[in-house]
């Protein structure tokens, strides 16, 4: 009787610990407050679920030249990183095409309202594109997504209208939960955190319904999000789309130098530079 009681308080316990304790959202975010300096970039903060999200906003320096943006660009980030590092410095990176970027923070990031969960990213996400869309009205406007931010860009493709996707080393998070790190744990744990990642950030699925062209940055030696994985999102990605590979490069690795220059060869290919 007393190992049948210790046996069914470990089993309540587990699935206490599986279904009521957020363990996606521990395993997966790593959320930041803390200050940190933004350059030039803008804080704009929107209306979101009882609180507030916060977006950093930035021009390049040819739209401060004509006096408005030809194009916007919603960026979605890391699971550890935040917006207002990069905002400002990603303004110049569009090879003198006039840009207005947004970068927003997840729920608990920054000064976005918490808690962190994954199940809020897509509406964040949504929220976030909806302010932008009304500031852009008829003008183009790109997501651009780093790893967990993809799953946000790929979210949004597939319920609104936009001019073309940016995607830098797509995790395909059931996916890789279930065939990175199920076999130690012979899936008793991999199986449910794969079962409460939010329908609306299944990178695979959402890829199969985008028709809009995509641009996919992948990292040859992406040490978090093994290229078999991004090659899931890709073979699954519906619209027209281009790869470009990034040899020797990390998943973190920033896209600068001859990937930089790759990327806005292909931009000219996904949005037509326009001349004012």
């Amino acid at each position: 009787m007393h190992q049948t009681r210790i046996a069914l308080a470990i089993v309540a316990a587990y699935f206490i610990l599986i279904f009521f304790a957020h363990l996606p959202d521990h395993l997966i975010l790593f959320p930041t407050r803390a200050p940190i300096d933004a350059g030039g970039a803008v804080r704009k903060m929107v209306p979101f679920q009882n609180g507030e999200l916060e977006l950093w906003t930035a021009v390049s320096r040819r739209a401060q030249q004509n006096g408005r943006a030809d194009i916007y660009i919603l960026r979605f980030y890391g699971n550890a990183d935040r917006a207002e590092r990069w905002v400002a410095a990603e303004a110049e990176e569009w090879d003198g095409r006039a840009v207005e970027i947004w970068g927003m923070n997840y729920p608990g990031f920054g000064g976005s309202t918490g808690p962190a969960r994954l199940s809020r990213i897509g509406p964040a996400a949504l929220a976030a594109f909806d302010e932008l869309k009304w500031r852009a009205a008829e003008r183009p406007t790109l997501l651009f997504g780093a790893s967990l931010g993809s799953a946000a860009a790929l979210h949004v493709a597939t319920q609104r209208q936009v001019a073309g996707l940016i995607l830098n080393n797509p995790p395909p998070l059931r996916q890789m939960i279930l065939r990175q790190f199920g076999w130690w744990n012979l899936w008793l744990l991999a199986g449910p955190v794969a079962l409460q990642i939010p329908r609306d950030l299944d990178s695979v699925a959402n890829a199969k319904a985008i028709h809009a062209p995509a641009i996919f940055l992948l990292a040859d030696k992406d040490e978090v999000v093994a290229p078999r994985f991004h090659r899931l999102v890709v073979a699954a990605y519906a619209g027209e789309k281009r790869v470009i590979s990034l040899p020797g490069a990390y998943h973190n690795t920033p896209i600068e130098g001859t990937a930089l220059a790759d990327l806005n060869r292909a931009l000219d290919w996904l949005l037509p530079k326009k001349d004012n």
